[in-house]
C-alpha cells in the first residue's frame, strides 16, 4: 500500500505542539519507523518560520507541496486568519480531493477558507465564542474532542489533535497499529468523554444588586430540594417575575442555572475530594448518583468515575469512588 502523503503548513505564529503531534503520527511512528504515511511541511515562502513558542524553525518547502497532499495537516496558528494566497491553496487542495485534517484553532483557516459552511466542526473551547461570531453557519461542537466529516476534520484544543491523528491512523492501519503507534506515544488509544469535561465549571457571578441576596443563599443550600418557586419565596416575587429577573440578570431560566450550579459544584467535590458518587450527588442536591450521571454525561460527555479518574486533585483518593 502506498504511503499516504501528510503535507503540514506551518506559517509565521504556529504553534510548534500542534506540528508536533504531526510528527509523532505520520512521520516517526511506533518504533520511529515512517509506516504509512510520509509527512512534509510546507509554509508560503520556504525558510525562517517564527513560532511564539521561544523559537523559529527552518521550512524548505512553500505551498507548491500542498498539490502533492493527500492530507492537509493545519495546526493552530497565534494569527488565525491566513492570507489570500494561502486561502486559495488550501481551496484547491480540498477540490482536487485532499482530506483537510485540523487542530485546535487550525480550524479558523478552514472556516476562512470556506470549507466548514454548513459542516459540523470543533476548535479549542477557548475559543468558541470568537469562532461563533466569524463562522455562523458552522455548527461548531466545542464540547467533542475531534469531528470527522469525511474529507474536512477537525480537532478540539491542543492534545486532542493526537486523537484526531489516531482515528485517522486507525481508520487507514487499523486499529493494532493505532493502538501500537499509542503505545509508544504514552497516550491512550481512544479517550473517554470529550473536549467539554476540560472546560472549566464556571460558576455564576454574583451582581450586587438584584437576585445576588437569594442567588448566594442557594449556592449554601445546594442539598436542599431547590426548585424555582423556592428561590421565589426567597427572593419575595412570584414564580412569573423570578423567572422574568433571572432571564434579565443571568440570561436564563431559574432551573437551568440551578442545575449548573449543582453540577459545577460536582465537578468541584470530585476533583477535590474522595466522596463516593452516590455522597457527591447528596451533597450538590441531585438526589442518587443516576440523576448525577445523566446530568454531568449531557454537560460534559463524560462519567463521575472517569471524570474523577482525568482530574482528581491527588493520588490515593479514590478508594471511596463508586459508579
Amino acid at each position: 500500500m502506498a504511503n499516504t502523503r501528510v503535507v503540514a503548513l506551518a506559517m509565521d505564529g504556529v504553534v510548534t505542539f500542534d506540528l508536533a503531534i504531526a510528527v509523532q503520527m505520520f512521520s516517526r511512528g511506533a518504533g520511529l519507523a515512517p509506516d504509512g504515511f510520509t509527512l512534509t511541511t510546507c509554509t508560503r515562502r520556504p525558510g525562517r518560520v517564527t513560532s511564539p513558542d521561544g523559537f523559529a524553525l527552518h521550512v524548505e518547502h512553500g505551498l507548491s507541496a500542498l498539490r502533492q497532499a493527500d492530507i492537509v495537516y493545519l495546526p493552530g496558528h497565534q494569527y488565525m486568519r491566513p492570507p489570500d494566497d494561502v486561502i486559495d491553496a488550501l481551496r484547491a487542495a480540498h477540490a482536487r480531493g485532499a482530506r483537510m485534517v485540523s487542530v485546535c484553532v487550525g480550524a479558523f483557516f478552514l472556516g476562512h477558507a470556506g470549507l466548514l459552511a454548513g459542516r459540523t466542526a470543533t476548535t479549542h473551547w477557548a475559543f468558541a465564542d470568537e469562532f461563533r461570531a466569524l463562522f455562523p453557519d458552522v455548527n461548531l461542537r466545542p464540547e467533542l474532542l475531534y469531528v470527522d466529516e469525511g474529507d474536512v476534520l477537525t480537532s478540539g484544543g491542543l492534545a486532542a489533535g493526537l486523537d484526531l491523528c489516531l482515528h485517522v491512523v486507525r481508520e487507514q492501519m487499523g486499529a493494532a497499529h493505532a493502538a501500537s503507534l499509542a503505545r509508544f506515544n504514552v497516550v491512550a488509544p481512544h479517550r473517554e468523554g470529550g473536549q467539554a469535561q476540560f472546560i472549566p465549571a464556571a460558576v455564576t457571578a454574583l451582581n450586587p444588586g438584584g437576585l445576588a441576596t437569594t442567588l448566594q443563599w442557594a449556592l449554601e443550600h445546594l442539598d436542599e430540594p431547590l426548585d424555582a418557586a423556592t428561590l421565589a419565596a426567597h427572593a419575595g416575587l412570584s414564580p412569573r417575575t423570578l423567572a422574568r429577573r433571572f432571564t434579565e440578570e443571568l440570561g436564563q431560566p431559574p432551573g437551568r442555572w440551578l442545575t449548573g450550579q449543582r453540577i459545577a459544584r460536582a465537578r468541584e467535590l470530585l476533583e477535590t475530594t474522595a466522596l463516593s458518587v452516590e455522597e457527591v450527588a447528596g451533597r450538590v442536591g441531585f438526589g442518587g448518583a443516576a440523576t448525577l450521571r445523566v446530568h454531568l454525561r449531557r454537560a460534559a460527555t463524560t462519567t463521575p468515575t472517569a471524570y474523577r479518574r482525568t482530574f482528581a486533585a491527588a493520588p490515593g483518593r479514590h478508594d471511596r469512588m463508586t459508579g
